[in-house]
């Protein structure tokens, strides 16, 4: 299933109030589908991909803060029914267009986070996409996720036949999962929550090139970084700071 389809808006419920200091102090926000803040170097996504699986619920990203590769940001949300699904992947995507991997020798990024909320069910992770082409619409032949924390149950494409390795990046330790979408899907999940990241993103995309066999010939279509609810409530995401830069 993509993530990134549009499904139109069809719950009655009202967005959540802006309760947070930060929230009222935000330089813009989004509460639907299909709009984005775009600032120098991320496009902001609200990306309410799965909210027609939820029987209720909204959900409102505020953009904080953005300097070149730098952004924070906050994202409040209430989801209840469908409860194996995701309803949203509210993230930002560094806006640099694809990279062949071959060609990336560093995607330095650094990652400080919190969550609030009651009965939370969600991930907090980045997600990239690799396709053998370059254009950034093209195909996906891959998903690379990478989770700094599972709320509440939450698990990865590929959780049912267990992890196929183990492996030590940026000084954690992360279980790699493989399962099928409309393409393959790799997950690094944290064997602990990791609330402030500091690493080097290129180093899980080179363990995938050097173990799994992924060609270092495909290319970087897009890198977001955000969090994948699927139920909860008066839950609220924020972000203080995020940045990443890709190094070629």
């Amino acid at each position: 299933m993509n993530r990134y389809l549009s499904i139109p808006l069809c719950l009655a419920s009202a967005v959540p109030a802006l309760a947070a200091l930060g929230a009222r102090d935000a330089i813009a926000s989004i509460c639907t589908q299909n709009n984005i803040i775009t600032t120098s170097d991320f496009i902001l996504y609200n990306n309410l991909w799965g909210e027609d699986y939820a029987t209720s619920g909204s959900e409102c990203t505020y953009l904080d803060y953005d300097s070149g590769n730098s952004i924070s940001w906050q994202t409040s949300w209430t989801w209840a029914g469908g409860a194996d699904y995701v309803k949203s992947y509210p993230n930002a995507v560094l806006n640099v267009g694809a990279k062949q991997l071959s060609t990336i020798t560093s995607i330095p990024s650094t990652w400080g986070w919190s969550y609030t909320g009651t009965d939370l069910v969600a991930d907090v992770s980045y997600d990239a996409f690799f396709s053998s082409s370059d254009s950034t619409t093209a195909a996906h032949d891959y998903e690379v996720m990478i989770w700094l924390a599972a709320y509440g149950g939450i698990a990865p494409i590929g959780n049912e036949d267990g992890p196929i390795a183990s492996a030590t990046i940026a000084g954690y330790t992360w279980d790699l999962y493989e399962g099928p979408n409309d393409w393959t899907v790799y997950s690094f999940v944290a064997t602990e929550t990791i609330t402030d990241f500091d690493g080097d993103i290129m180093e899980f995309f080179t363990y995938l090139i050097d173990n799994e066999g992924v060609p270092d010939t495909y290319y970087l279509q897009t890198l977001g970084a955000g969090t994948e609810p699927k139920t909860g409530s008066d839950a609220w995401f924020t972000v203080a700071p995020y940045t990443i830069s890709i190094n070629a």
